[in-house]
């Protein structure tokens, strides 16, 4: 349960520290870092207004694609505590459980009837399906890893977090040990950007209907809907941040452990704020293939175990 309020926490600051970042590299003060919930909790106190053409699969779209994100933070760990739910293959309902989130977006987003908006989810649903191997590769890779197929017994026996302490021999295991680190976190901060329709895959202030992806799938929602689709986007965030400080929470302390937690929630925020400041959108054409790198990366990560394991020939 920890993982679950420290999750709702980091979303609370994650967009402000993101859009603040963007701010100071393009030499402007910028909003406040609570501005963007500030926004957020405006719009919830605001009545929605539905089209005559919708039905109510567009009225319920935002409700269960924020629902889906809650129910995935149950199964995210935090180190060495399980999270609210934990059983075998739990990351399997975790990814599918978004995908869910996923599919009543896009259905929504076609219910309208919008012709943009129709272009905008096909290309939602396409990103998201390439972005799918490279998920399972890497918690495929760390489960063959580790021999465990839930979340907590993953990261609880990878150990990673020792190989950092002082003192600890440096072996060609742990050389692999940070290679593995610093892969899996380069493709979970890229899932992350993808998944949430980010820069360098998608840019989230352009209002140009044909070049646009989430947010004209968006454009018939307003006021409560609206702002249930934000707050999700930053609970997104935070909850793939969860997934990465977990790779270096194994057997710290309480205090330390929340520590670090937020301090890789900073340093994502920031990350992805620079990415976003100093990487010019992809064109259109060039998404898959940059998807598809990511599922490149995760293979790495597998021939890596491979190599730990012995498994390798």
């Amino acid at each position: 349960m920890i993982s679950f309020l420290l999750i709702f926490i980091s979303s609370l600051f994650f967009m402000g520290i993101l859009i603040r970042t963007k701010s100071l590299a393009s030499g402007r003060k910028g909003p406040g870092i609570m501005q963007p919930m500030r926004d957020i909790i405006r719009l919830l106190r605001k009545g929605a207004v539905y089209s005559r053409t919708t039905s109510y699969i567009f009225q319920i779209a935002p409700t269960v694609y924020f629902a889906s994100v809650l129910a995935a933070l149950l199964v995210v760990p935090f180190g060495s505590r399980s999270g609210f739910i934990s059983f075998n293959g739990d990351f399997v309902f975790f990814a599918y459980v978004l995908a869910m989130g996923k599919f009543f977006s896009i259905i929504g987003a076609l219910d309208t009837g919008s012709s943009f908006e129709g272009m905008g989810a096909s290309r939602e649903a396409l990103f998201s399906m390439f972005a799918e191997p490279a998920f399972f590769i890497l918690m495929g890779s760390f489960s063959l890893l580790t021999g465990f197929t839930s979340f907590h017994d993953i990261f609880s026996s990878l150990h990673l977090a020792s190989h950092f302490a002082p003192g600890a021999e440096l072996t060609r295991e742990t050389y692999l040990s940070y290679v593995l680190a610093v892969l899996a976190t380069f493709v979970l901060v890229m899932i992350a950007m993808t998944e949430n329709s980010r820069m360098p895959v998608d840019d989230p202030n352009t209002h140009l209907e044909l070049t646009m992806i989430h947010e004209v799938m968006i454009l018939d929602n307003s006021g409560f809907d609206l702002g249930l689709i934000l707050y999700t986007t930053s609970l997104k965030f935070a909850m793939y941040g969860a997934l990465i400080a977990n790779f270096f929470l194994d057997g710290m302390a309480l205090p330390f452990g929340i520590m670090l937690f937020f301090v890789v929630q900073f340093l994502f925020a920031v990350s992805a704020g620079l990415i976003e400041s100093f990487m010019a959108r992809f064109r259109m054409g060039h998404n898959p293939q940059f998807i598809f790198i990511l599922s490149s990366v995760s293979l790495l990560i597998f021939f890596a175990v491979l190599l730990l394991t012995g498994k390798f020939v």
